[in-house]
């Protein structure tokens, strides 16, 4: 008994909307490219080309897989899914030839989508018509569908998200969650965006295009991107904003040593646990060593006794403990940043010894206070465990009196 056609359409589930999308691009594809001015036509048309060449893989996976199983079950030809199988196949094939056709490469890729974006490029690769503005050259060169669009304005949401809102003074501008959120973004952001910026060198020559763009990159998007140019214009703006102000974050948790920008992940989930627990470390990775980590502990902890007074003896003796500990992690780091370091330390101690009120870590009196007996001497040949011990006891010596 043969099946009913509802009965066999139902068996092809969600691949038959699949398949009846595919039969309407291949027949809008295909009738651009038979145009006389087809590269005209593509231009104007590359997203539909990139939906094609994107889902290719998919097409061709479903319809080897419903072949095979038309043949084991049977399927009667004159059926609805048979009928539609029949038609994108067809189809498919005229698309391939045609393209084949349209390509100057003499061995062009045999897979369908492959061959696709290799005609992609040459049309980007053979320049706009004269005359034509740079807006629309834009919007040529940066279809909406680029994967690498997608990825940066992902990335340029949640950056927007979180640095879009005001801060209070003093604050992170994102909790333990949004820091992972952000973490993962920023990378995302700029893998894409430096992408999407080959793209346009590599398909104008003039770089007209580019610089056009790169003047506009300064101005906050004041509506939601909808063109390939607008979304890239939202991801850039929002990914440079968002590096500006981290790193003007970070510098100030952590001065006098400057991170590196492939520490900052590591770094601002440091920050956010430090908010709840000072007695928080931070982690060892691939862009942390160990005296590294112990070297940015020591400058978030001084910065942190720069910013504020703890709060009772206790907890001010428990900050120069961990200074300490933090020091002894780092003992065995070089380098500037170790330098800049160590002469902080060396102009608090000489600083606290006059009595006057130091360029770094907090002063319980401001008043000018006598110089206590005794020089300062031998501080150059300290190391930094040496340096905070030292800094401990000028700051004890200064609440004596």
């Amino acid at each position: 008994m043969a099946t009913h056609p509802d009965t066999l359409r139902a068996r092809l589930e969600d691949r038959a909307d699949l398949l009846e999308a595919t039969r309407l691009r291949y027949r809008a594809l295909e009738k651009m490219l038979r145009a006389f001015f087809w590269k005209d036509r593509v231009r104007a048309n590359f997203e539909l080309l990139r939906e094609v060449a994107q889902v290719q893989s998919e097409v061709d996976a479903t319809l080897e897989s419903v072949s095979r199983r038309a043949a084991a079950e049977g399927w009667p030809r004159n059926s609805t899914p048979m009928e539609l199988l029949a038609d994108v196949t067809r189809l498919r094939e005229d698309l391939a030839r045609t393209v084949e056709r349209r390509l100057t490469t003499k061995q062009p890729p045999a897979h369908l989508g492959e061959a696709l974006l290799r005609l992609e490029e040459e049309v980007l690769a053979s320049g706009p018509l004269l005359g034509r503005r740079q807006w629309a050259q834009a919007v040529e060169l940066l279809p909406r569908n680029l994967p690498e669009l997608r990825a940066a304005h992902a990335a340029a949401e949640v950056l927007e998200r979180v640095f879009k809102r005001p801060v209070l003074p003093g604050a992170l501008p994102f909790d333990a969650a949004e820091a992972g959120e952000v973490r993962r973004a920023l990378p995302l952001a700029e893998k894409a965006l430096e992408s999407l910026w080959g793209r346009l060198d590599r398909f104008d020559a003039t770089l007209q295009v580019r610089a056009f763009l790169e003047k506009r990159v300064r101005s906050a998007p004041v509506h939601p991107p909808r063109s390939g140019p607008e979304l890239l214009l939202h991801a850039a703006f929002w990914h440079d904003l968002a590096r500006s102000r981290l790193k003007v974050l970070l510098e100030e948790r952590l001065s006098p040593v400057v991170p590196r920008e492939e520490e900052w992940p590591e770094l601002l989930g440091w920050l956010v646990a430090r908010e709840a627990s000072t007695e928080a470390r931070l982690e060892t990775s691939e862009a942390l060593s160990e005296a590294r980590a112990g070297l940015l502990e020591v400058a978030g902890e001084l910065a942190a006794l720069s910013h504020a007074r703890p709060v009772g003896p206790w907890n001010e003796e428990a900050a120069w403990v961990r200074l300490w500990k933090a020091a002894q992690r780092a003992r065995t780091e070089t380098g500037p940043d170790m330098e800049r370091l160590c002469e902080s330390l060396r102009l608090f101690v000489r600083l606290r010894g006059q009595g006057q009120t130091p360029a770094r870590l907090f002063s319980p009196e401001r008043e000018s206070l006598p110089r206590p007996p005794g020089g300062h001497g031998g501080l150059e040949g300290e190391d930094l465990p040496g340096l905070v011990q030292r800094a401990r006891e000028a700051a004890g010596r200064v609440r004596s009196r």
